[in-house]
């Protein structure tokens, strides 16, 4: 068995799942897939759980072809395209992994970084989320609504997080599968661990321009989308209670 400590935290995971929801990216499968085993070779125990998300393009048989080659990746078909939360629940849910790394499938978030969100963990920390702040490369009307949804949502949940939209994420297994389940609800991972009683980490991290096929994920839609779902986790926040719990031996 290979020794996770090689990544100098000893919370660090003991069999690590990256998670990888996809719709539609034939052409960006291969690349991924064999930068993420360069990323975690001899650092730790691994698979990939790639979710096809309805994929109408040839993504499906990218994958298939793939698997035949790479023992360590899995593979999980949506029927039909049920959005990026969706896949990433379906993808965490089939995980085997104590901890879950998560990012795209379009090739802009790197693989490098995941040893360097492993690095960030430390006692009671559940969730490490990239920022791409400074090094976002895409066009300015995504820059600007991320700027803007961030910043509002930042003030409103005051969860401490920079960059929530960020794909590249690592957080528990069990914390997350926890979680209240809704559309979207992979922009509020932050919000919802600590509402759990968990601290969460940002990393400054890559981010790459996109260099095959179009984004999948539409920038005005889920601008509209986050308002109402911005309320809806607000009132999630002041509901929630967390009992001191113990057991009488």
């Amino acid at each position: 068995m290979i020794a996770t400590t090689s990544f100098g935290a000893d919370s660090a995971p003991r069999f690590l799942s990256v998670v990888i929801p996809m719709h539609n990216e034939s052409g960006n499968v291969r690349p991924l897939i064999e930068e993420i085993r360069a990323a975690l070779r001899g650092k730790t125990e691994y698979e990939i759980v790639c979710v096809n998300d309805g994929s109408t393009d040839d993504t499906a048989a990218e994958l298939l072809a793939l698997k035949s080659e790479y023992p360590e990746l899995r593979v999980i078909h949506h029927a039909r395209a049920c959005g990026q939360s969706t896949a990433v629940r379906s993808g965490v849910k089939a995980a085997r992994g104590d901890w879950v790394a998560t990012l795209d499938g379009d090739g802009q978030n790197d693989p490098a970084d995941i040893p360097k969100l492993i690095a960030a963990l430390e006692p009671g920390v559940a969730l490490v989320g990239g920022n791409r702040r400074h090094a976002r490369r895409d066009v300015w009307i995504k820059r600007a609504s991320s700027v803007i949804a961030n910043g509002i949502r930042s003030r409103i949940l005051r969860d401490s997080t920079p960059d929530t939209g960020c794909g590249l994420k690592l957080f528990r297994r069990d914390v997350f599968l926890d979680f209240p389940y809704f559309d979207h609800m992979h922009r509020f991972l932050p919000a919802l661990a600590q509402r759990a009683g968990w601290r969460v980490v940002s990393v400054p991290v890559n981010h790459r321009p996109r260099n095959r096929g179009a984004s999948n994920y539409g920038t005005i839609d889920r601008l509209l989308a986050g308002i109402v779902d911005l309320a809806g986790v607000f009132w999630l926040l002041r509901r929630a209670k967390r009992p001191e719990v113990s057991e009488e031996q």
